[in-house]
């Protein structure tokens, strides 16, 4: 009986101590703050000094001097006289920056804060994130922007994390990126260099840096890019939790000439994609603002830029990696965001993680190849929607683009979506054109035989508001594409995106090209035409036809609004040429 007691009491004080600990860990797990607004949780307190030491840098920046040249991301403006200002232009036509300026801030310059203060309140569980290995391509670079890029990785990436740096030089031919190359990075901790045997491209030169890689995840940076204070963590945290994402940094500008940083704690842009297969930046559509439920939740990007973005190494492996048959750079990122989409993947930007990065002036380097890349991505994923890409590029039907079978074969092997899919999923918002027979391409007129219209606005940043022309037809697209839209009753100019509309002006007479109206939405009057069966075009706001005009005040032939007659100038119609 005694013992039977002495039992009861051992298993009570057993109990009793099991509920405790219960309680103590039910007691933490409850009490490990939110932060509120974003659905992250805290780092217990305890944990906070040695994430103060986990969050250490490979290396320290120096101390900052706020007197220097473009410290703080400031712009660097020059009054260049004489011989200076010739060696100022020198290195702008070889880089396509002005390497000038670039050679006199520091290496090791400090950036403005440019991300929204929420991100500052986010700890990390240092221990238990993935390690990366950041992989940079180069190609003639220049010697401070490689070397800026480096040291911005070492000096903001912490050591914990940070695996290695491997460097690639895609057959360099420039003597500074030699000898003088590899005794300066000798004395670097975790920097590798490694050099192709013959020019591989973009491409190839990544999948050289990841062959070495010891790292969980692969952070591909291009060689003219400044990191943000904190820009790896958020990368490497959503990988963790999400293995299948692919994400990328916000990209903020630097500029070419001034390396003025113009970051912006905003919210970010995402990527689309226009019916050339160019790449395109977009503000984020409101369906994605409303899902997500903090500011700083990652924002889902049908496609992304390419240069900058880290993926798991065994997610990058599965997925196919690069397609091999891509050569130089263009069109891999295309290729690349339809795969992850596709294939079950997501595609991501952080609005926590910054990176600067240097757009030249123009690319400084040919990049023939970049078609034959497109048209790789349109046969492979694109199903019947390649034939959009193609009608606006007739000449792409001809351009080599080697062998995809292995690249259909893994899109099979996979059990990949269509494209079909992807548009009305992920790119909802993009126009798909009806390119109905007869209803596209060269929109030509009669009486003035063999002139067509034609859209040619000064650069890809300033696409809305200019007149249309009219222009001896070339048959190759571009500029002079347009489409009939019967369902909408617009001239649609949806070469680029986003898409632009044919504008009757009353006043002027002449045509302009203005964004169209957004799904869902009214078509304005003054977009609104007809093409009637005699071949006119008719605006139904003014109640005029469209004519060919030989002479107006700025001496070249253009549509404009006239009285409906039956002259042959207001007889339109459309050609499709080299389908």
């Amino acid at each position: 009986m005694a013992l039977c007691r002495q039992r009861n009491r051992w298993k009570l004080i057993v109990c009793f101590f099991g509920a405790s600990i219960v309680g103590y860990f039910i007691f933490n797990r409850h009490n490990t703050g939110d932060i509120p607004g974003t659905g992250r949780r805290e780092v217990p307190i305890e944990q906070d000094v040695a994430n103060e030491m986990l969050e250490k840098p490979v290396y320290d920046k120096p101390p900052l001097d706020l007197n220097a040249l473009g410290e703080m991301g400031r712009a660097v403006k020059l009054n260049l006289v004489g011989e200076e200002k010739k060696k100022e232009e020198e290195s702008i036509n070889k880089h396509q920056i002005n390497t000038y300026v670039s050679d006199l801030i520091s290496l090791h310059r400090s950036l403005p804060e440019q991300w929204n203060p929420l991100c500052k309140d986010l700890k990390y569980d240092y221990r238990s994130l993935p390690s990366t290995t950041v992989v940079i391509a180069f190609y003639n670079e220049a010697w401070s922007t490689l070397l800026r890029t480096v040291h911005s990785v070492l000096e903001t990436s912490p050591d914990i994390l940070l695996r290695e740096v491997v460097l690639v030089d895609d057959y360099s031919d420039r003597a500074h990126l030699k000898e003088p190359l590899e005794n300066y990075i000798s004395s670097l901790k975790k920097v590798h260099l490694i050099r192709a045997r013959k020019r591989e491209g973009l491409v190839r030169a990544r999948l050289l840096g990841a062959s070495i890689a010891t790292g969980d995840v692969l952070t591909f940076l291009d060689c003219h890019c400044e990191c943000h204070k904190g820009w790896l963590e958020p990368l490497l945290d959503r990988i963790k939790e999400e293995p299948s994402a692919v994400v990328c940094p916000v990209i903020d500008v630097i500029d070419w000439n001034t390396f003025q940083y113009l970051g912006n704690p905003g919210e970010p842009q995402i990527g689309g994609f226009d019916w050339r297969l160019v790449f395109t930046w977009h503000s984020v559509p409101e369906y994605e603002q409303k899902r997500r439920r903090s500011a700083i939740d990652v924002i889902r990007s049908p496609t992304m830029a390419g240069g900058l973005f880290a993926v798991s190494k065994n997610y990058f492996h599965y997925l196919g990696t690069y397609d091999t048959g891509m050569e130089v750079w263009g069109g891999e990122n295309l290729e690349f965001s339809f795969r992850i989409w596709q294939c079950g993947g997501s595609l991501e930007v952080h609005p926590c993680s910054h990176v600067g990065h240097v757009f030249p002036k123009k690319a400084p380097y040919s990049r023939s190849k970049a078609l034959a890349n497109s048209v790789r991505a349109a046969e492979v994923w694109m199903d019947e929607y390649k034939e959009l890409y193609y009608h606006r590029n007739p000449h792409a039907r001809l351009e080599a683009f080697g062998d995809v079978t292995d690249r259909r074969r893994l899109r099979s092997q996979l059990g990949c979506k269509d494209f079909k899919w992807y548009l009305e999923n992920i790119y909802p918002d993009i126009h798909v054109p009806e390119d109905r027979p007869g209803m596209f391409g060269m929109l030509k007129n009669r009486g003035m035989s063999n002139y067509c219209f034609d859209y040619n606005p000064p650069d890809d940043h300033n696409l809305m508001g200019h007149r249309i022309i009219l222009y001896p037809c070339h048959g190759m697209g571009q500029n002079q594409f347009f489409e009939y839209s019967s369902e909408s009753s617009e001239i649609r100019y949806n070469t680029r995106e986003p898409a632009g509309c044919a504008v009757g002006d009353a006043v002027s007479t002449y045509l302009t090209v203005h964004l169209c109206r957004k799904p869902r939405q009214p078509v304005p009057e003054d977009q609104k035409f007809v093409l009637r069966e005699d071949d006119s075009l008719y605006h139904v706001m003014t109640q005029k036809c469209v004519q060919a005009v030989d002479k107006t005040d700025n001496d070249s032939p253009a549509p404009a609004l006239r009285p409906c007659s039956d002259h042959a100038n207001q007889k339109w119609f459309f050609e499709e040429r080299g389908s």
